[in-house]
Protein backbone atom coordinates (compact mmCIF):
# COMPACT_ATOMS: atom_id res chain seq x y z
CA UNK A 1 0.00 0.00 0.00
CA UNK A 2 1.49 3.18 -0.55
CA UNK A 3 1.79 6.18 1.23
CA UNK A 4 -1.49 8.16 -0.08
CA UNK A 5 -3.48 5.52 0.70
CA UNK A 6 -2.25 4.41 3.79
CA UNK A 7 -2.62 8.33 4.68
CA UNK A 8 -6.35 7.80 3.63
CA UNK A 9 -6.97 4.55 5.34
CA UNK A 10 -5.42 6.32 8.72
CA UNK A 11 -7.71 9.54 8.29
CA UNK A 12 -10.91 7.71 7.83
CA UNK A 13 -9.78 4.80 11.13
CA UNK A 14 -9.02 7.81 13.29
CA UNK A 15 -11.57 10.46 12.08
CA UNK A 16 -9.03 12.79 12.68
CA UNK A 17 -6.07 14.70 11.19
CA UNK A 18 -3.84 14.47 14.36
CA UNK A 19 -0.26 13.67 14.13
CA UNK A 20 1.48 12.98 17.58
CA UNK A 21 5.16 13.51 17.39
CA UNK A 22 7.52 11.26 19.22
CA UNK A 23 10.45 13.86 20.25
CA UNK A 24 11.50 11.70 23.51
CA UNK A 25 13.41 13.79 25.60
CA UNK A 26 14.89 11.46 29.29
CA UNK A 27 14.89 15.17 31.35
CA UNK A 28 11.06 15.34 31.08
CA UNK A 29 10.24 11.66 31.33
CA UNK A 30 8.03 10.90 34.30
CA UNK A 31 10.33 9.60 37.35
CA UNK A 32 8.81 6.37 36.93
CA UNK A 33 11.08 5.65 34.08
CA UNK A 34 14.27 7.46 36.13
CA UNK A 35 17.25 4.83 35.78
CA UNK A 36 15.34 2.37 33.55
CA UNK A 37 17.62 1.33 30.56
CA UNK A 38 14.47 0.65 28.55
CA UNK A 39 13.17 4.29 29.50
CA UNK A 40 13.22 5.72 25.80
CA UNK A 41 11.10 2.94 24.32
CA UNK A 42 8.73 2.16 27.58
CA UNK A 43 7.94 5.90 27.37
CA UNK A 44 7.36 5.93 23.37
CA UNK A 45 5.14 2.63 23.67
CA UNK A 46 2.88 4.23 26.66
CA UNK A 47 2.26 7.36 24.53
CA UNK A 48 1.47 5.29 20.99
CA UNK A 49 -0.72 2.98 22.94
CA UNK A 50 -2.65 5.39 24.70
CA UNK A 51 -3.16 7.71 21.47
CA UNK A 52 -3.31 5.28 18.74
CA UNK A 53 -7.18 5.26 18.49
CA UNK A 54 -7.16 8.96 17.85
CA UNK A 55 -3.72 9.53 15.58
CA UNK A 56 -3.69 9.12 11.94
CA UNK A 57 0.14 9.57 12.11
CA UNK A 58 3.56 8.74 14.88
CA UNK A 59 6.12 11.05 13.68
CA UNK A 60 9.38 9.96 15.32
CA UNK A 61 12.14 12.02 15.70
CA UNK A 62 15.50 10.48 14.38
CA UNK A 63 18.06 13.28 16.27
CA UNK A 64 15.74 12.57 20.15
CA UNK A 65 16.83 8.87 19.55
CA UNK A 66 20.59 8.98 17.88
CA UNK A 67 21.52 11.26 20.50
CA UNK A 68 20.47 8.82 23.05
CA UNK A 69 22.46 6.42 21.21
CA UNK A 70 18.54 4.81 20.58
CA UNK A 71 18.42 3.96 17.36
CA UNK A 72 17.25 0.39 18.14
CA UNK A 73 14.66 1.72 20.56
CA UNK A 74 13.32 3.48 17.43
CA UNK A 75 13.89 0.70 15.32
CA UNK A 76 12.24 -1.64 18.20
CA UNK A 77 9.37 1.72 18.59
CA UNK A 78 8.62 2.02 14.79
CA UNK A 79 8.11 -1.91 14.10
CA UNK A 80 5.84 -2.07 17.30
CA UNK A 81 3.48 0.86 15.35
CA UNK A 82 3.69 -1.37 12.42
CA UNK A 83 2.63 -4.23 13.83
CA UNK A 84 0.35 -3.42 16.63
CA UNK A 85 -1.53 -0.43 15.19
CA UNK A 86 -1.22 -0.88 11.13
CA UNK A 87 -4.19 1.85 10.65
CA UNK A 88 -1.79 4.90 11.73
CA UNK A 89 0.61 6.37 9.29
CA UNK A 90 4.58 6.03 10.23
CA UNK A 91 6.59 9.09 9.41
CA UNK A 92 10.32 9.21 9.85
CA UNK A 93 11.27 12.67 10.97
CA UNK A 94 14.66 13.03 9.54
CA UNK A 95 14.68 15.27 7.15
CA UNK A 96 17.62 13.85 4.54
CA UNK A 97 19.13 15.51 1.69
CA UNK A 98 22.00 14.33 -0.01
CA UNK A 99 22.99 13.00 -3.47
CA UNK A 100 24.00 9.64 -5.00
CA UNK A 101 24.88 6.88 -3.38
CA UNK A 102 24.33 8.86 0.25
CA UNK A 103 20.86 9.10 -0.34
CA UNK A 104 20.43 5.55 -1.46
CA UNK A 105 21.63 5.34 2.10
CA UNK A 106 19.05 7.20 3.42
CA UNK A 107 16.22 5.87 1.82
CA UNK A 108 17.47 2.50 2.85
CA UNK A 109 17.60 3.79 6.35
CA UNK A 110 13.95 4.75 6.35
CA UNK A 111 12.62 2.64 4.24
CA UNK A 112 14.62 -0.76 4.93
CA UNK A 113 15.34 -0.40 8.38
CA UNK A 114 12.52 1.78 9.80
CA UNK A 115 9.81 0.65 7.48
CA UNK A 116 8.34 4.53 7.71
CA UNK A 117 5.64 4.75 5.30
CA UNK A 118 7.24 8.80 4.44
CA UNK A 119 10.17 10.61 5.55
CA UNK A 120 10.88 14.24 5.55
CA UNK A 121 13.24 15.09 2.75
CA UNK A 122 15.50 18.63 2.51
CA UNK A 123 14.81 19.44 -1.32
CA UNK A 124 17.74 22.04 -1.66
CA UNK A 125 20.29 19.59 -3.35
CA UNK A 126 17.74 19.44 -6.18
CA UNK A 127 16.03 16.49 -8.23
CA UNK A 128 19.06 14.01 -8.21
CA UNK A 129 18.83 13.91 -4.54
CA UNK A 130 15.49 13.18 -4.68
CA UNK A 131 15.32 10.10 -7.42
CA UNK A 132 17.07 7.65 -4.87
CA UNK A 133 14.35 7.63 -2.64
CA UNK A 134 11.88 6.41 -5.03
CA UNK A 135 14.23 4.11 -6.92
CA UNK A 136 12.92 0.06 -6.81
CA UNK A 137 15.21 -1.32 -5.04
CA UNK A 138 14.85 1.20 -2.35
CA UNK A 139 11.22 1.34 -2.37
CA UNK A 140 9.26 -1.18 -3.81
CA UNK A 141 5.55 -0.42 -1.67
CA UNK A 142 4.86 2.67 -3.07
CA UNK A 143 6.87 4.77 0.45
CA UNK A 144 6.29 8.64 0.29
CA UNK A 145 8.41 11.27 0.71
CA UNK A 146 7.59 14.72 2.78
CA UNK A 147 9.68 17.59 1.52
CA UNK A 148 10.58 20.79 3.34
CA UNK A 149 8.80 23.80 2.02
CA UNK A 150 7.74 26.54 4.68
CA UNK A 151 9.24 25.17 7.70
CA UNK A 152 7.48 25.93 11.27
CA UNK A 153 10.61 28.31 12.78
CA UNK A 154 11.28 31.71 12.44
CA UNK A 155 14.37 31.36 10.78
CA UNK A 156 12.72 30.09 8.05
CA UNK A 157 12.71 33.20 6.59
CA UNK A 158 16.37 33.42 6.40
CA UNK A 159 15.89 31.74 3.04
CA UNK A 160 12.22 30.20 2.71
CA UNK A 161 10.98 33.63 1.77
CA UNK A 162 13.60 35.09 -0.57
CA UNK A 163 11.89 36.64 -3.55
CA UNK A 164 13.65 35.30 -6.84
CA UNK A 165 14.29 37.46 -9.88
CA UNK A 166 11.77 38.47 -12.09
CA UNK A 167 13.20 36.03 -15.07
CA UNK A 168 12.68 33.60 -12.68
CA UNK A 169 9.21 34.57 -11.49
CA UNK A 170 9.66 36.98 -9.11
CA UNK A 171 8.01 34.50 -5.94
CA UNK A 172 9.18 33.17 -2.98
CA UNK A 173 11.89 30.04 -2.78
CA UNK A 174 8.84 28.37 -0.69
CA UNK A 175 6.46 28.37 -3.77
CA UNK A 176 9.30 27.25 -6.23
CA UNK A 177 9.64 24.20 -3.93
CA UNK A 178 5.84 23.72 -3.79
CA UNK A 179 5.52 24.11 -7.67
CA UNK A 180 8.35 21.84 -8.17
CA UNK A 181 6.88 19.47 -6.11
CA UNK A 182 3.27 19.90 -7.42
CA UNK A 183 4.54 19.65 -11.26
CA UNK A 184 7.48 17.27 -11.42
CA UNK A 185 8.53 15.35 -8.53
CA UNK A 186 4.96 13.89 -7.68
CA UNK A 187 5.30 12.39 -10.89
CA UNK A 188 9.04 10.22 -9.91
CA UNK A 189 6.38 8.92 -6.39
CA UNK A 190 3.79 9.86 -3.81
CA UNK A 191 4.90 13.62 -2.10
CA UNK A 192 3.53 15.38 0.70
CA UNK A 193 5.09 18.99 1.92
CA UNK A 194 6.14 20.41 5.02
CA UNK A 195 4.03 23.67 5.86
CA UNK A 196 4.28 25.09 9.34
CA UNK A 197 0.95 26.25 11.48
CA UNK A 198 2.74 28.97 12.22
CA UNK A 199 2.14 30.45 8.94
CA UNK A 200 -0.93 30.05 8.05
CA UNK A 201 -0.80 32.21 4.99
CA UNK A 202 1.83 30.53 3.57
CA UNK A 203 -0.04 27.61 4.16
CA UNK A 204 -2.69 28.49 2.09
CA UNK A 205 -0.70 29.26 -1.03
CA UNK A 206 0.95 26.16 -0.89
CA UNK A 207 -2.60 24.10 -0.67
CA UNK A 208 -3.59 26.38 -3.64
CA UNK A 209 -0.45 25.05 -5.53
CA UNK A 210 -0.35 21.89 -4.79
CA UNK A 211 -4.22 20.91 -4.79
CA UNK A 212 -4.79 17.82 -2.77
CA UNK A 213 -1.24 16.85 -2.01
CA UNK A 214 -0.87 16.07 1.94
CA UNK A 215 0.63 18.53 3.94
CA UNK A 216 2.57 17.63 7.01
CA UNK A 217 2.01 20.60 9.42
CA UNK A 218 4.24 21.39 12.44
CA UNK A 219 4.19 24.16 14.92
CA UNK A 220 0.69 23.29 16.84
CA UNK A 221 0.31 22.95 20.23
CA UNK A 222 3.95 24.22 21.97
CA UNK A 223 5.15 26.40 19.05
CA UNK A 224 1.88 28.24 19.40
CA UNK A 225 -0.07 27.28 16.51
CA UNK A 226 -3.56 27.14 16.72
CA UNK A 227 -4.86 24.13 15.31
CA UNK A 228 -8.56 25.50 13.68
CA UNK A 229 -6.73 28.02 11.92
CA UNK A 230 -4.25 25.56 9.96
CA UNK A 231 -7.68 23.56 9.51
CA UNK A 232 -9.26 26.97 7.67
CA UNK A 233 -5.98 27.38 5.41
CA UNK A 234 -4.37 24.13 4.60
CA UNK A 235 -7.75 21.65 4.12
CA UNK A 236 -8.07 19.85 1.06
CA UNK A 237 -10.99 20.79 -0.92
CA UNK A 238 -12.16 17.50 0.70
CA UNK A 239 -11.70 18.54 4.14
CA UNK A 240 -8.45 16.22 4.42
CA UNK A 241 -5.00 16.92 2.96
CA UNK A 242 -3.26 17.83 6.73
CA UNK A 243 -0.97 16.09 9.23
CA UNK A 244 -1.15 18.13 12.04
CA UNK A 245 1.79 17.49 13.88
CA UNK A 246 2.01 18.21 18.13
CA UNK A 247 4.75 16.52 20.02
CA UNK A 248 5.47 18.08 23.13
CA UNK A 249 2.51 19.77 24.06
CA UNK A 250 1.36 16.40 24.14
CA UNK A 251 4.32 13.75 25.22
CA UNK A 252 4.77 16.31 28.29
CA UNK A 253 1.16 17.20 29.01
CA UNK A 254 2.16 15.47 32.86
CA UNK A 255 5.24 14.75 34.36
CA UNK A 256 3.60 12.20 36.84
CA UNK A 257 2.33 8.87 36.96
CA UNK A 258 -1.23 9.71 34.39
CA UNK A 259 1.55 10.99 31.78
CA UNK A 260 -0.05 8.78 29.29
CA UNK A 261 -3.67 9.48 30.33
CA UNK A 262 -2.91 13.37 30.16
CA UNK A 263 -1.19 12.40 27.07
CA UNK A 264 -4.71 11.43 25.88
CA UNK A 265 -6.36 13.94 26.82
CA UNK A 266 -4.20 16.71 25.60
CA UNK A 267 -4.00 14.65 22.03
CA UNK A 268 -8.20 14.52 22.14
CA UNK A 269 -8.34 18.11 22.56
CA UNK A 270 -6.39 18.97 19.56
CA UNK A 271 -8.67 16.39 17.60
CA UNK A 272 -11.73 17.69 18.01
CA UNK A 273 -10.46 21.63 17.70
CA UNK A 274 -9.19 19.91 13.92
CA UNK A 275 -12.71 17.97 13.42
CA UNK A 276 -14.43 21.17 14.49
CA UNK A 277 -13.63 22.66 11.16
CA UNK A 278 -13.37 19.89 9.15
Amino acid sequence: MGFHAQLERSWTAAGSMLCVGLDPDPARYPSVFDGAPDATERFCRAIIDATADIACAFKPQIAYFASQRGEQALENICTYIRENHPDVTLILDAKRGDIGSTADHYAHEAFGRYGAHAVTVNPYLGTDSIEPFFSEKNNSDGSGIILLCRTSNPGGDDFQSIVSSAEHGGKPLYVHVAERVADQWSQLGECGLVVGATYPTELADVRTIVGDLPLLVPGVGAQGGDAATVMEHGASAAGRGLIVSSSRAILYASAGDDFAEAARAEAEKTAASLRSRA
